[in-house]
């Protein structure tokens, strides 16, 4: 059983360290350094905790951290970053979390990977895919980056 739950400030910095592990499995498409301390630099989070369209959420199996989420919602809703930690991958946790995603915020979406991320493209577009029966819309922008666009409205389970 999959739970998302609301990041409070008093807990960034547990999302910051969580942040840490999905920075270091992006290294492996992106070109990022470590800084001098041995961390990767910190996202800056505080945004989330004044912006009223900016959503973190921890992805909780059975009371533990599986994961998190970071939303933009607007016209279109936008997941900033998303991860699950790779012991919980191939359960359908990350599944059912970006569904519990669609499924709050309802409306237009709009989920970008990196051109180099073929993980999270497949991911995505299987997500989307059995979510919509199909019907989503996937380009490729300037950067070579996917994007799939699609309408919660219809398919959102009440």
């Amino acid at each position: 059983m999959i739970e998302l739950v609301s990041v409070k400030q008093e807990d960034e910095a547990i999302l910051q360290n969580l942040i840490q592990f999905y920075i270091y499995e992006f290294t492996v498409f992106q070109d990022i350094k470590l800084e001098e301390s041995g961390f990767f630099a910190p996202f800056d989070l505080k945004p989330y905790w004044t912006e009223v369209d900016l959503h973190a959420f921890f992805i909780m199996h059975e009371g533990e951290l599986a994961g998190f989420a970071m939303v933009e919602s607007g016209d279109p809703n936008v997941i900033l970053e998303f991860f699950i930690m790779s012991k919980f991958y191939r359960r359908g946790f990350g599944k059912a979390a970006a569904v519990k995603l669609f499924d709050q915020f309802l409306g237009n979406w709009s989920i970008t990977q990196v051109e180099k991320n073929e993980p999270a493209r497949n991911f995505w577009r299987k997500v989307i895919g059995d979510y919509t029966g199909g019907n989503y819309i996937e380009k490729v922008d300037d950067h070579n980056r996917s994007i799939q666009e699609f309408n919660t409205g219809l398919y959102a389970k009440k």
